[in-house]
C-alpha cells in the first residue's frame, strides 16, 4: 500500500510539474480558405501566417511561450467556418483566431464577441472595422473602401483633361465584392467622377465578354475590379480581346504576382491596391521572411499573413508584460496599440477602442513589364463618417 501511495504521489508531482510547461503553449486558431473559389489567395496567406508562427517560435516565442497554430480549411463556407471555430473555442481553448473571408468573418462576429476571442480577419470589409458592431474583429490592412478611395483620389489628382473622368465597376455578387460599392460610388461622386456602368462577374467566372460589352461602349477611363486573381485574369483577357481601353484598378486580392501568369500581357498597366511590401523589398522585416522562406519568392498575400501574425503577437507580448493573457486582455491591449511598425512590412498599425481601422494607408502598384512596380503610397484622413462604410 505504501509503495502504491508513493507511486501515486510521484505521478501527481510529475503531472503538477508538467502542467506549467503545458500552459506555456499559446493556441491560435486558423480559419483560412485553403480550398474553394478564394483558395488561390487563401493558401499563400495561410503560408505567411504559418511561416511567421514558425519564425517567432524559433526566436524565443512570445515571452518565452511557444505558439501552437491550428490551421483549418474553411473552404469559403460560413457553416464550415463556424463549426471549426466552435471547436477552437470549446475544445482547443484558443486565445485568438487568424481568420480570412468576409462571409465566415461575418458569421463569427457575434460568437467571437460572446466568447471574447479576438479574430484577426483577412476580410477588409469596412463594416468589420467598426468596433461597435464587431468588437472582437481586427484587421491589419486598410479596408476595401479605403483602398478604392485612395485609388480614386490618386487618379483624380493626376487627371489632366477638362471633362470628368469616367468610372465603371466590375465585382462579384458576394459579400466581399459588394462591401465597398456604396463607398466607391459616394466618393467617386464627391470627387467628380462620372459613373458610366456596373456589372457583376462571379468569382468562378470563365468568361466576362457579356459584361465587358455592356461597358465598352461607355468608354470608362477607369474600371474597378473587385474579385480575386482568377476572375480578374478572365476579365482582363476578355477586355484585351474586345479591344477595350481602360485603366483597371484592382482590390487587394485581385492583382498580385500571379496575375501576370494568369492574364499575360493583358494585365499590363493595371493598378494593384495593396497593404504590404512585395517580396524582396528593402524593409527591415524582409530579412525574417527571406530567412524563413530560404529566399524563395512569395506573394504579397504571404507577406500580409506574416505581418498579421506579427501584430497579433505584439499584442500578446504587451499583454503578458502587464498580466495574464486572455482573449479579453488581448483585445484591451490591442486597442491601446499606437503606430506599431511591423518592420516596414505594412504601414504602421493603430487600433482605437471604437475604431479598429489599422490605418488609412494604401500602396498603389502598377503592373509594368510583368512585375508589381511601386506607384504611390496614399494616406487618407481617418474620417469618423467613413468608419464602417
Amino acid at each position: 500500500m505504501r509503495t502504491v501511495m508513493k507511486t501515486f504521489l510521484t505521478l501527481a508531482l510529475c503531472l503538477a510539474l508538467a502542467a506549467p510547461a503545458l500552459a506555456e503553449t499559446i493556441k491560435i486558431g486558423g480559419l483560412i480558405d485553403l480550398s474553394g473559389p478564394t483558395s488561390a489567395v487563401g493558401r499563400p496567406y495561410a503560408e505567411g501566417l504559418r511561416a511567421a508562427a514558425e519564425y517567432i517560435n524559433a526566436h524565443g516565442g512570445v515571452a518565452g511561450r511557444q505558439i501552437e497554430f491550428l490551421l483549418q480549411d474553411t473552404a469559403y463556407n460560413p457553416q464550415q467556418g463556424l463549426a471549426l471555430y466552435k471547436k477552437f473555442a470549446t475544445v482547443d481553448k484558443v486565445v485568438a483566431v487568424q481568420g480570412f473571408g468576409t462571409a465566415v468573418t461575418e458569421a463569427l462576429v457575434r460568437f467571437v464577441a460572446q466568447d471574447e476571442i479576438p479574430n484577426f480577419s483577412a476580410s477588409y470589409s469596412a463594416h468589420l472595422t467598426d468596433a461597435a458592431k464587431a468588437p472582437y474583429n481586427f484587421v491589419i490592412a486598410a479596408d476595401y473602401s479605403t483602398q478604392a478611395r485612395a485609388a480614386l483620389k490618386y487618379f483624380k489628382d493626376n487627371w489632366k483633361e477638362s471633362r470628368a473622368p469616367r468610372l465603371a465597376l466590375l465585382y462579384p455578387n458576394a459579400p466581399y465584392g459588394l462591401a465597398p460599392i456604396p463607398a466607391i460610388k459616394a466618393y467617386a461622386k464627391e470627387l467628380g467622377f462620372e459613373l458610366v456602368g456596373e456589372e457583376n462577374v462571379d468569382l468562378k467566372a470563365i468568361d466576362a465578354t457579356t459584361q465587358l460589352l455592356a461597358l465598352k461602349g461607355k468608354n470608362p477611363d477607369y474600371t474597378w475590379i473587385g474579385g480575386t486573381t482568377p476572375s480578374t485574369a478572365v476579365i482582363m483577357k476578355d477586355a484585351k480581346k474586345l479591344g477595350m481601353k481602360t485603366t483597371f484598378f484592382v482590390d487587394i486580392w485581385g492583382a498580385d504576382e500571379s496575375l501576370v501568369q494568369l492574364a499575360g500581357d493583358a494585365a499590363e498597366g493595371a493598378v494593384s491596391l495593396q497593404a504590404a511590401a512585395v517580396y524582396g523589398q528593402d524593409v527591415p522585416g524582409m530579412k525574417a521572411i527571406l530567412e524563413q522562406t530560404k529566399n524563395q519568392p512569395q506573394m504579397t498575400h504571404f507577406i500580409r499573413g506574416f505581418a498579421s501574425m506579427m501584430v497579433m503577437v505584439e499584442g500578446m507580448r504587451q499583454t503578458l508584460a502587464k498580466g495574464p493573457l486572455t482573449g479579453k486582455t488581448l483585445k484591451e491591449t490591442l486597442e491601446t496599440l499606437r503606430d506599431y511598425d511591423p518592420q516596414g512590412l505594412t504601414p504602421k498599425i493603430s487600433f482605437l477602442p471604437g475604431d479598429h481601422r489599422p490605418n488609412m494607408s494604401v500602396f498603389l502598384y502598377k503592373i509594368q513589364n510583368g512585375k508589381l512596380t511601386f506607384l504611390s503610397a496614399q494616406t487618407l484622413e481617418r474620417k469618423a463618417e467613413w468608419l464602417g462604410l
